[in-house]
């Protein structure tokens, strides 16, 4: 049965103080929630540390891990447990923070079999104190990892647009909401992010000109570059796996056709030649097929065609449009936004069977991407009139609401592993 997790969450950020750009709500959880207590690292007192909280919270996100109170037990070392007085945790972590010379800082953790009563894995990390984020992330995926089998996706990052007024923001931030940062500022409109496949560069969409351009832009050095400038519309592209082409959509020849373009702006192709409206291209993991929206059949619908042309296959069917399709990581399915009846749900189809799964309760539902390990999905909703992030896990179970303390959230988009 379903438990919902928002009390809960919302007691263990009071335990944990910190501040987020994004405020979570969590509804559903996993059938079978693995129970974890996350013990207060040793060292927290004395500074402004917080890995256990930031470790805590990542884990409770993902609906699959019920945190128990460690209710005053403070175990730092294994000699410290007493397996005996954990009843009912089957796995525990524990660990240390020190401060260095220079500004560094010294983590070590340990996840430790509660069941079996072993550890399962032990590791000690340095990183400057304003890296300290980045390194509780990194802990909680490597958690995830060694209890799930699944990468954690705690430390990858996601971005989006954030309208407030006549004012746009292309926002990149942790995906827990954290870590804000603002890649471009304009009064005219952002739309349609997309990042590298190594993470490094995103394009998108600005109007900055009075007319739609795609540019790239590098996330470490800020440099972008003009991408399309083509006569008429230029907009929504999609990166190719390996990073060497750009799916784009010109009217340079008339109604909204698919492109593709080097990384550089050279070697135009064009892709489909249909007498409708073809848009919102997306690579599948193998570079062979692009998945995109088209209204040539007379309403919008989801359609694959190969990367260097060809005869189009229509793939949706169901409801009364189908949109902004995104392949899995894996390949072997795709999510959309789905209309019928009036609202928009976020669902999943199956490449094979092509069954259709609804994941969300519909409403405003749109613009949805995998996470890189395929286990959730990340999309833009509406609360109280204002646009929002929200997430759903690949089966439904899980939801989440992410709400900004200011501005309107839109085009969400959910980046690549990172690198270490």
């Amino acid at each position: 049965m379903s438990k919902y997790l928002s009390l809960f969450f919302y007691l263990l950020c009071a335990t944990y103080p910190a501040r987020a750009e994004l405020n979570i709500e969590i509804t559903g959880a996993g059938e079978n929630q693995t129970p974890v207590s996350v013990v207060r690292f040793a060292g927290e007192d004395q500074g402004m540390f917080n890995i256990s909280g930031i470790v805590a919270n990542d884990l409770v996100r993902t609906g699959l891990f019920k945190l128990v109170d460690p209710a005053g037990r403070a175990p730092h070392e294994i000699s410290e447990v007493r397996y005996a007085e954990w009843p009912g945790v089957e796995a525990l972590l524990m660990g240390t923070v020190k401060a260095q010379d220079g500004g560094y800082v010294i983590v070590k953790f340990r996840l430790l079999d509660m069941v079996r009563r072993k550890e399962l894995m032990s590791q000690a990390l340095m990183a400057k104190e304003d890296q300290l984020r980045a390194i509780a992330h990194r802990i909680a995926d490597m958690a995830y990892e060694r209890l799930t089998g699944s990468s954690g996706v705690f430390g990858t990052r996601i971005a989006y647009v954030n309208r407030d007024g006549r004012h746009y923001r292309l926002v990149v931030a942790d995906s827990d909401g954290y870590g804000e940062q603002t890649l471009l500022s304009s009064n005219e409109p952002i739309m349609s992010p997309a990042w590298s496949p190594d993470g490094k560069q995103i394009a998108y969409v600005s109007f900055e000109q009075r007319r739609a351009m795609v540019y790239t832009q590098s996330l470490a050095t800020r440099q972008r570059m003009l991408l399309a400038d083509f006569p008429g519309s230029n907009s929504a592209p999609a990166w190719s796996p390996d990073g060497k082409k750009l799916a784009l959509v010109l009217t340079r020849d008339g109604d909204s056709q698919l492109y593709h373009v080097n990384s550089d702006g050279g070697d135009l192709h064009r892709i489909t030649f249909s007498a409708g409206i073809d848009t919102e291209p997306t690579f599948s993991p193998d570079g062979k097929y692009l998945l995109f929206t088209s209204d040539r059949g007379g309403s919008a619908q989801i359609y694959r065609v190969p990367v260097e042309g060809g005869n189009a296959e229509r793939m949706t069917y169901e409801g009364s449009s189908n949109f902004s399709p995104r392949y899995s990581p894996d390949g072997k399915s795709f999510v959309f936004s789905h209309f019928n009846g009036g609202r928009f749900y976020i669902a999943m189809q199956d490449f094979e069977s092509r069954q259709v799964q609804i994941l969300t309760s519909g409403g405003w539902e749109k613009k949805p991407s995998f996470a890189p390990n395929g286990k959730l999905v990340l999309f833009a909703a509406e609360s109280q009139g204002r646009g929002i992030l929200a997430t759903v896990s690949s089966d439904g179970k899980v939801k989440q609401k992410m709400v900004a303390q200011y501005g309107d959230i839109r085009e969400p988009t959910w980046g690549p592993f990172q690198k270490q």
